[in-house]
């Protein structure tokens, strides 16, 4: 039976450096430690830093975009300037052995929810603007060897991607196998009728997948049913990674060690061991 592999976001874990946060991460559970991607290139001048991380035995599989405009941005110089970032941290992440970047068509840009609730641009503007940006960065994660992930958020953060069928339908319009989809349990106890049942039709262009409980806790601290869902990912036979993008309530360490607990013993026993 397929293990699945979990990583915690390099912001969760205390530490002073990525050494002593992956010392902290194994010790609690942990195989990975996923990293954090911000504009104006800071990505890549962290390279020594992240070299030194590697050098040392820190796995480091996937980068999540942390910046203040995206691929589909309004602004084409914006969405352009987030393009170029995430060029420049795919390339990173190859040079790390990772696997992958991923990001969100938009963030805090626009939401239906909220007055004016009609966007600026038509749907087939935003799809078009998407198509574009995800085409550009699919044809250089391939050269790299690595995979751009395409996240959807919820309703009240962006107003065009939301759902899982919705970025599988931009992955497949594509066509190419280096532009994949990330499935965030927060966002998805939001959107989907049946998260298994989105999970299960996604299954062939799913590459990733981020973890937090109901309440963007960390798992354990909300109503979601975790040996349900690692279960539909063991049936659908899932190669990635679990990595935990959450809030922490209570004590940093507990709160991180209550999430590894919670996700371990969701596992068949003979796939964590």
């Amino acid at each position: 039976m397929t293990t699945i592999a979990l990583a915690c976001q390099e912001q969760l874990l205390p530490g002073t450096d990525l050494i002593q946060k992956y010392a902290l991460a194994t010790a609690l559970g942990y195989q990975g430690i996923e990293l954090r991607g911000r504009g104006d290139l800071a990505f890549a001048r962290r390279l020594p830093e992240l070299r030194r991380a590697r050098a040392a035995g820190v796995v480091m599989p996937t980068v999540c975009v942390e910046m203040d405009h995206f691929i589909g941005d309004f602004d084409p110089t914006r969405s352009a300037d987030a393009v170029r970032n995430l060029r420049s941290q795919l390339s990173v992440i190859a040079e790390l052995g990772g696997v992958g970047v991923m990001t969100p068509a938009a963030w805090g840009m626009f939401s239906r929810r909220l007055p004016p609730f009609e966007p600026p641009r038509p749907p087939a503007g935003d799809r078009q603007v998407l198509l574009d940006a995800l085409g550009e960065l699919a044809q250089h994660a391939r050269a790299e060897g690595v995979t751009v992930f395409l996240e959807p958020l919820n309703r009240y953060e962006d107003h065009m991607v939301n759902r899982l069928d919705e970025a599988v339908a931009l992955c497949a319009a594509l066509g190419l196998p280096s532009v994949r989809v990330v499935a965030d349990t927060f966002h998805m106890n939001i959107e989907e009728d049946d998260m298994h049942r989105a999970l299960r039709a996604a299954a062939p262009y799913l590459g990733h997948v981020q973890v937090s409980d109901s309440n963007r806790f960390q798992p354990g601290a909300g109503h979601l049913d975790w040996p349900a869902l690692v279960r539909t990912l063991l049936e659908l036979d899932y190669q990635g990674w679990l990595a935990l993008e959450c809030r922490l309530r209570g004590d940093p360490v507990r709160a991180l060690q209550q999430a590894a607990t919670v996700l371990r013993h969701a596992l068949p026993r003979r796939a964590a061991a």
